[in-house]
């Protein structure tokens, strides 16, 4: 299927022809139709599956074909919620790219920044309103933002608003919307305050799911090091010097694990930055910007930080720490290996994370293969598994007995996207 056959308006179609995008992704193909004749939707997907252009989409035609039927009111029209600055960010510039052709106005709104930039845009006008929940609810309560006219409302990654402490924010400003309007709600996982939301909030939904929580994307090879904890940062080093990662996205579970990783990365002679709740806006962005660009070559980033990046050609993601929530395991890899392109996600475990291994095999369903030819072995214990993958349809398999004594993190660091990242 192409979106050609989703009855997506010739400008749009342009628009995305020149950012490369032929073919929607699952989550794209089911939600758009419906999205696009005002039903609302219901869309329970990981990051990584394309569900910003599911929602950016319909918006875009939806209002430009309201607007050049008739004049419509002036003020927000769409309004779309999400938890973090990045991804703010993010859904800002998809709405530029798939929106280039037309005269709609967006406008992103977030924390931490000086507010006059943002309440000068818009006493300006806007039409779609980008926003994270704190910074919307104060200038709602300072008199800049009303949503009164507001047609479509977007929640975005409603279970990380809850996990962040912003579901109250949240309903507050639902406490403002009309009565009537479309509802277009996505979330990874559904908890249970997360689905007594959506039972209040939606009407006659269409449910959309595409690739539960648990799983992760075939697309994506992954592997286990064994190491012990003081030889972690000698085994980073040592696989960056494997010219095949171009770009690595390395998580840890602390600010101060961040900082000290790119302090020991740094020392190593490789270029690294650390993106973080400690950092400044300015510097989160910096930092993200230089990665993206390839000033960077490594972003280290705890995972609240993470959520909402989306980097292009991202090649490999590395756990230097197991997260103890096994579902951001799968969050975490989702930054590669997105939209169907292939990625490589590489985790180092010690033994204290040995339970969280375990954990994130049982949800996930998968042996992930260990590789035991390396520089810095675990001493200590022997590896958790040594078992061939559960499940054979996973990619990785191919990559099995076939040993020849050559350096093994090639083995692990050859796998190249195919296609454009997610939207």
């Amino acid at each position: 299927m192409t979106f050609d056959s989703l009855h997506i308006i010739p400008s749009i179609l342009e628009a995305l022809q020149q950012e490369g995008y032929t073919h929607p992704t699952p989550i794209q193909e089911q939600a758009i139709p419906p999205a696009l004749r005002g039903r609302d939707v219901l869309g329970c997907a990981q990051t990584g599956t394309g569900k910003t252009a599911a929602f950016a989409i319909p918006i875009l035609q939806n209002l430009h074909l309201q607007t050049a039927a008739a004049p419509i009111e002036k003020g927000i029209k769409a309004l779309i919620v999400t938890p973090t600055r990045e991804l703010a960010i993010q859904i800002g510039e998809s709405l530029s790219a798939y929106g280039s052709k037309l005269k709609l106005k967006h406008q992103v709104i977030f924390g931490g920044v000086s507010q006059v930039p943002q309440t000068q845009l818009l006493q300006k006008g806007v039409d779609i309103l980008v926003a994270t929940p704190g910074r919307l609810l104060d200038l709602m309560q300072q008199g800049y933002i009303s949503l009164q006219h507001v047609r479509v409302l977007v929640l975005d990654e409603a279970d990380r608003m809850l996990d962040m402490g912003f579901i109250h924010d949240v309903k507050k400003i639902l406490a403002k919307l009309p009565a009537k309007k479309q509802t277009l709600f996505f979330s990874a996982t559904m908890p249970p305050e997360i689905a007594a939301l959506t039972a209040s909030l939606l009407h006659d939904p269409v449910r959309v799911e595409v690739t539960p929580v648990s799983s992760t994307a075939e697309t994506i090879v992954q592997s286990i090091f064994h190491v012990n904890r003081e030889n972690k940062k000698l085994l980073l080093a040592h696989l960056l010097k494997d010219s095949n990662i171009k770009s690595a996205l390395v998580f840890t579970r602390t600010k101060h694990g961040a900082d000290k990783v790119v302090k020991d990365l740094q020392k190593s002679g490789y270029t690294a930055e650390a993106i973080h709740g400690n950092k400044s806006q300015n510097a989160r962005q910096r930092a993200l910007s230089n990665f993206k660009n390839g000033t960077t070559r490594v972003l280290v980033a705890t995972d609240i930080a993470a959520r909402g990046i989306d980097v292009e050609q991202l090649s490999h993601v590395i756990n230097f720490e197991l997260p103890n929530v096994p579902e951001t395991y799968v969050h975490r890899i989702g930054r590669t290996g997105r939209a169907g392109a292939s990625g490589i996600a590489i985790s180092f475990c010690e033994q204290e994370e040995r339970e969280f291994l375990r954990d994130i095999q049982k949800l996930t369903g998968i042996q992930i293969p260990v590789v035991h030819e390396h520089p810095y072995p675990a001493q200590a214990n022997a590896p958790l598994s040594r078992e061939e993958p559960k499940n054979s349809r996973s990619p990785y398999n191919r990559f099995q007995g076939q040993s020849n004594g050559r350096n093994h993190t090639n083995r692990f660091s050859g796998a190249r996207r195919t296609s454009r990242s997610s939207y």
